[in-house]
């Protein structure tokens, strides 16, 4: 799913929406899920010029979980520690998306340097 613009971002959170729901999550996880995906396809815009994202239903034994990988070809990030820092931003904002992010999802994972991209994997597992 391409993020280019702010209506991109209003479809995807559509998209994860109706993927939560299809898996049977609580309104409470759909919502973490959600504010998690749009911080990160925020960024996607606000600072990799534009990306992709992509959703997943994951599958393990027993367990459902939905995955959302987020792809830009932006200019990187030089210190990802850093930016995982609550209140860190070089964008004027509040400096809460990655760090949100990460604390709304049970994985996270990002890939990231200077002149690369950032790639930023999230998901979110079924409780029961």
């Amino acid at each position: 799913m391409p993020i280019h613009t702010d209506e991109d971002v209003v479809r995807l959170r559509q998209a994860v929406r109706e993927q939560m729901i299809a898996a049977g999550f609580s309104l409470i996880e759909q919502t973490k899920m959600i504010t998690a995906a749009s911080e990160l396809a925020r960024n996607i815009l606000r600072y990799g010029g534009g990306g992709d994202t992509h959703i997943q239903k994951m599958l393990e034994g027993t367990r459902k979980g939905i995955e959302l990988t987020f792809i830009d070809q932006g200019p990187g990030i030089p210190d990802i520690d850093r930016a995982l820092t609550d209140g860190y931003t070089t964008g004027g904002g509040m400096g809460l998306g990655l760090s949100g992010a990460k604390r709304l999802a049970d994985e996270f994972d990002i890939e990231s340097s200077p002149g690369n991209g950032t790639k930023v994997r999230i998901s979110k597992w079924k409780p029961y």
